[in-house]
């Protein structure tokens, strides 16, 4: 035994388990948080309030319920996947018939001191309940019939309720994760092949419902879809929005035009600057340098959650730590390309950045059980 492995043997457990928190993707997110506050300062016009403030206060918040979920045992939130899930449908249930309205969509609960968005739960607890399944199912199971339906069941309840928020953005969130744990499981190519050929053809269902009395998708959705494919067809309607997006990340260059000397976000030509859309302020202010240093760190996060998962020989916690590593990585990869022209506006903040109560408290509460697998891990 070397002498730092009985040094850290020596140290009382609970701190024991303080030291061995991958301490790097603690500092990372911090180091993303903090730049996040730098941009809601920006974009306040030089004020903490009223988003940054609010956003450090939930940060801090966030990190305590981190810390917690981490010091607890991994086998824990393994036996509490099944209650987890069943809350956050419940939760999307009540909010189909009491949910708070807000921009034409009901998707949130009222707590009184902050507004709880469902949805953002769901896309922890699927990916636990998925990797709990394939932890209890027997390997040479996992690509039988009967055995991938159950999965595919949990999968489509919570999405289904989430579209009729209607929040497409999430649900494809949802579909695509859960997909991709499926697939990390061992879940034969075969099934994702065909999947892939189903939603070939219901993207061509969706179009050709416009206008008809079956219509798949919302008008505003079909806009969005417009605005993707050609901006300039309405830049002073539909493609408004992309299009100064468009403007205020090109005219950053590459070192930006300086600390809160952005035109696009200080004139308010740039739409949501403090949530969908704070990476184009981020562009415009610190031009390519500062998007890429951003983009970087969030590969970092990813890359440290990576390594962690496979160091773990726990079949359980390898497979969440790495479905909400992918997760976490659909949701700044979606969100860049979406304020980047690359993909159709659906409304996902940037995580970490973007000013918003429950997806920083949710995603920090993800971090925390990748930090649980990662202490509690076989040594």
């Amino acid at each position: 035994m070397s002498y730092l492995e009985y040094t850290v043997k020596s140290v009382p457990s609970g701190l024991r388990k303080i030291l061995y928190l991958n301490w790097p993707i603690v500092v990372l997110l911090t180091a993303v948080a903090c730049i996040g506050f730098l941009m809601l300062y920006s974009v306040a016009g030089g004020s903490l309030s009223p988003w940054a403030e609010p956003q450090m206060k939930r940060f801090a918040l966030g990190m305590t319920a981190m810390f917690i979920v981490a010091l607890t045992p991994i086998w824990f939130w393994r036996n509490m996947s099944v209650v987890a899930y069943s809350i956050s449908v419940l939760l999307l249930i009540f909010v189909e018939f009491f949910g708070a309205v807000g921009m034409g969509a009901q998707r949130w609960i009222d707590l009184g001191f902050m507004r709880l968005q469902p949805s953002e739960l769901m896309k922890i607890t699927l990916v636990m309940l998925l990797a709990a399944y394939y932890d209890w199912l027997p390997v040479n199971k996992t690509s039988r019939p009967l055995w991938v339906l159950v999965p595919v069941v949990f999968i489509l309840m919570p999405t289904f309720l989430v579209l009729k928020q209607p929040d497409l953005g999430t649900a494809l969130l949802l579909m695509i994760a859960g997909g991709l744990t499926m697939f990390l499981a061992g879940v034969h190519w075969a099934y994702f092949g065909a999947v892939i050929a189903a939603g070939i053809g219901g993207i061509a269902a969706v179009f050709e419902s416009r206008g008809t009395d079956w219509q798949l998708l919302k008008d505003y959705q079909f806009r969005r879809i417009d605005t993707f494919l050609d901006p300039s067809s309405d830049p002073l309607g539909a493609g408004y929005h992309i299009t100064q997006a468009k403007i205020a990340m090109g005219s950053g260059g590459w070192t930006g035009r300086g600390f809160m000397q952005g035109t696009q976000s200080r004139l308010n030509f740039l739409p949501e600057k403090h949530t969908d859309f704070i990476f184009n302020t981020l562009a415009e202010e610190f031009g390519f340098i500062g998007a890429f240093s951003l983009l970087a760190l969030y590969v970092l996060i990813v890359v440290f959650c990576i390594a962690s998962a496979l160091q773990n020989r726990d079949r359980f916690s390898s497979l969440l730590t790495l479905g909400l590593a992918l997760t976490f990585f659909l949701f700044f990869a979606v969100n860049m390309s979406m304020v980047m022209g690359l993909a159709p506006v659906v409304g996902v903040p940037l995580p970490l950045v973007s000013y918003g109560g429950s997806a920083m408290l949710v995603l920090l509460i993800a971090f925390g059980l990748i930090q649980s697998a990662h202490i509690h891990r076989p040594r």
